[in-house]
């Protein structure tokens, strides 16, 4: 099959079935409502009024986005860092690592966002761009210098590629990138006031870039193309879980599933819950004659032998239906929960003295693996710059022995970072035997409210504020 400039490879497509739930879980409950009977089956024979109140009164736990988050985030508990060979190296970076993308994103909030992109959908890439290169030759001066480069701010860019962005690509007999496809979108003025959102399709070979667009949205062709001073494509993949070159998986696929899973079930669980709610009068040994009236000063008569009474729900399957939710809730964190915990790895014999680096989690494994795309990064900004690249660094000491361990660790960061409340972090805890069952949990976090700001806490308002002295 000849595939446009425009469209997918069969890979990507396969990638995009799992993105359909990861988007939609990132994005919340309209993204689930929209998603209609992908993520909330019919049932059989329901009517169409039924299904839609259903759907349009369901509502997600944000379970996966909140994991997301918080395992995303760890990484970035302390400062990224970056090293060059000498300090004169670390100088000349540090004004590009206060802006890294030419819109004043830093190098840590950009690296950040990437990071969490990973965790989230599993596959993004940097593609490191220099745009004004062009502009500077094009004035007149001829080919620029790298002080002509520097004198009129030139200097390479860091491009977010995010993982719905990528198209397809071809790779050489040696396993490196030989033609890679994505897609953006960027807005032009339509009128005085209005805007109009082109799709532009990036195609680059090494040494070589062109862009493609459609013209009336129907044929595609080459509107700008030029060439680079590097022989490779200045593009990193980036992966959650790497499957293959440039193919990846989400990390947290097993929970995205569960927590689809949870918002089936929880909306089967308001249904049953609606319908009990209401109980239903039946009449019983009364005539087609008997007539029904229900009201505060009404009576009712019936034949002799006739009796009426309202029928309810008995209630047990609501109480199997919380458990059931309540359980799932459980395995949701567990599973979470174990990109933290220290799995042994393959071992090399010096490997075998450091128990630290034998034994590690998924999720720094993964920090490990962004570092090293980072570092590729700077390699090709430094080949466009002519300068030694940096090394970046990042936090990855938060890994945990065993499960239960590692959730009780997620349930802390969750309520620190504002996810959940005190109160469920302490009833999370007491399932996990962390905490003695005979603590009230609404008790407890009011008097720990009463004792003041934590440790570490005080004195951040200011001088002159509570603590006294502002501590470092």
């Amino acid at each position: 099959m000849v595939l446009a400039v425009n469209h997918c490879a069969p890979v990507v497509n396969d990638m995009r079935c799992d993105w359909r739930y990861t988007e939609a879980l990132m994005r919340g409950t309209r993204a689930m409502r929209e998603g209609r009977e992908l993520f909330m089956p019919r049932w059989p024979n329901e009517e169409e009024e039924a299904y839609e109140a259903r759907i349009e009164s369901a509502t997600l736990l944000p379970a996966y986005r909140r994991t997301v988050s918080v395992m995303s985030g760890k990484p970035f508990s302390k400062q990224l860092t970056t090293a060059g060979t000498s300090d004169e190296v670390a100088k000349e970076w540090k004004p590009w690592l206060d802006d890294i993308d030419r819109n004043g994103v830093s190098l840590n909030v950009f690296a950040a966002e990437m990071m969490a992109e990973i965790v989230a959908h599993g596959l993004a890439g940097i593609y490191v761009d220099v745009p004004m290169a062009a502009d500077v030759a094009a004035s007149g001066t001829g080919t620029p210098t790298i002080a002509d480069e520097r004198a009129a701010g030139i200097r390479p860019y860091f491009v977010r590629v995010k993982h719905d962005q990528i198209l397809g690509w071809r790779l050489d007999d040696k396993g490196g990138l030989a033609m890679l496809r994505f897609i953006e979108c960027y807005e032009r003025e339509d009128g005085p006031f209005g805007t109009v959102v082109t799709e532009r399709v990036w195609v680059l070979t090494p040494g070589h870039w062109e862009h493609w667009e459609a013209a009336d949205g129907k044929i595609w062709s080459i509107v700008a193309s030029g060439d680079t001073s590097l022989s490779v494509i200045p593009f990193v993949p980036i992966y959650g879980e790497k499957v293959a070159p440039m193919v990846g998986r989400p990390p947290l696929l097993d929970l995205a599933f569960l927590n689809v899973k949870h918002w089936q079930s929880q909306s089967d669980q308001d249904t049953i819950l609606h319908v009990a709610r209401v109980p239903i009068l039946a009449m019983i040994g009364a005539d087609e004659n008997t007539q029904l009236v229900v009201g505060v000063s009404a009576a009712v008569k019936l034949p002799t032998g006739a009796e009426m009474k309202f029928v309810e729900h008995t209630g047990a399957a609501i109480t199997a239906g919380a458990d059931s939710i309540k359980a799932l809730e459980e395995q949701m964190i567990q599973t979470g929960a174990e990109l933290l915990v220290q799995k042994p790895g393959h071992r090399t014999a010096t490997e075998d003295s450091n128990d630290a680096e034998g034994n590690k989690c998924d999720l720094q494994r993964i920090v490990e693996s962004f570092e090293d795309a980072l570092d590729q990064a700077f390699v090709f900004a430094g080949l466009y710059a002519k300068m030694d690249p940096p090394r970046v660094t990042l936090f990855k000491d938060f890994g945990a022995a065993t499960l239960t361990d590692a959730s009780a660790q997620l349930i802390v960061t969750m309520q620190q970072g504002g996810l959940i409340t005190k109160q469920t972090a302490i009833r999370e805890q007491q399932r996990r035997g962390v905490l003695s069952p005979d603590i009230d949990p609404e008790v407890e976090a009011a008097e720990a409210a009463a004792e003041g700001p934590a440790l570490g806490e005080i004195g951040q308002v200011g001088p002159g504020g509570p603590g006294g002295t502002e501590m470092p």
